[in-house]
């Protein structure tokens, strides 16, 4: 068994205002208190800078947009190294004219900019109107060594899919980080929407099971105005750590601003593997039907009770 690999890992969890300077001088000043208390790997929430703008489509929220590296990379990148912390940061990419990206950068203890991950799953909902602002990711899913842990990052709706943990996690990722914006809409709280918040839990903490890792979930909290069109998101905060047997180790407040410090031991992770080994068991040569969109949904022969001539008989 591993030995013992304690870290202490910070999601900082905050209401946006309409003013992106006052967002990231917020969001630089709670990264530097969860790291006054021991943190040593912090995440933002998803696109921390500004309130969460694609509730509707409108042109004008592109200028939000910077490049990466841009100003806002480089007042990360001098804080991790001076605080000799590891920053998650969501940021609203543009990385040419009319191209666009949902991107999380990673940043070294050093400063250093390991890299970038630009959101894969792009939604169109009701209340998120992403594809309008967002071009799907093209870097596919990667991991990177920090100086204290082997991160993956994923981006809210990536949430909801396994194959986007999976195909993490097996390029040995001991965290996935889910910066995420996820909330209430109208009407939605009081007509069952705790089944919404158990969902959103119990996905991600069954991805810590599955693959027997950390997740570290980090969602905003209050509620924002979307105009006439949309309305409002009552974002429900909640965020939380699981473990690898999918245990919530730490969680923080629904209604209020809170960064979240948890303690996590790494060494779980090799134990957990061990006793429940499914990358062992993984049956690799039957999985071809994963890279279809849909798979034949008619039945067999078998299934509808006739016997099929070609099977032996019994």
């Amino acid at each position: 068994m591993e030995a013992v690999r304690m870290i202490k890992i910070g999601l900082v969890q905050s209401r946006a205002t309409v003013e992106p300077e006052d967002n990231i001088r917020r969001t630089m000043a709670a990264i530097r208190a969860v790291a006054a208390r021991g943190a040593q790997i912090v995440s933002t929430q998803e696109l921390f800078c500004s309130r969460y703008f694609c509730q509707h489509e409108d042109a004008r929220y592109f200028d939000l947009a910077e490049p990466i590296p841009g100003p806002t990379t480089k007042k990360l990148q001098d804080l991790a190294r001076e605080l000799q912390v590891v920053i998650v940061g969501s940021l609203f990419e543009e990385r040419a004219a009319g191209l666009y990206h949902n991107t999380a950068v990673i940043i070294d203890a050093d400063g250093a900019l390991l890299g970038t991950y630009r959101k894969m799953h792009i939604p169109d909902d009701p209340g998120f109107s992403e594809k309008y602002y967002f071009a799907p990711g093209d870097q596919g899913f990667r991991v990177w060594n920090t100086r204290y842990a082997r991160l993956g990052v994923l981006v809210c709706w990536d949430q909801w899919f396994p194959e986007a943990a999976r195909l993490t996690a097996m390029q040995g990722a001991e965290i996935l980080f889910y910066p995420t914006a996820i909330g209430w809409l109208p009407g939605e709280r009081d007509e069952g929407g705790l089944k919404f918040l158990d969902a959103w839990r119990t996905i991600q903490r069954s991805h810590a099971i599955a693959n027997g890792c950390y997740v570290a979930a980090v969602n905003r909290v209050g509620r924002e105005e979307g105009g006439e069109a949309s309305g409002f998101i009552d974002f429900w905060g909640g965020s939380f750590v699981a473990d690898p047997l999918g245990q919530v180790v730490a969680e923080a407040s629904m209604d209020d601003e809170q960064s979240l410090i948890a303690s996590i031991d790494l060494g779980q992770i090799t134990t957990a593997r061990i006793e429940w080994p499914f990358f062992r068991d993984r049956r690799i040569d039957a999985y071809h039907g994963l890279t279809q969109r849909l798979l034949d949904q008619r039945p067999s022969r078998v299934d509808a009770g006739v016997r099929d001539p070609s099977s032996p008989t019994d």
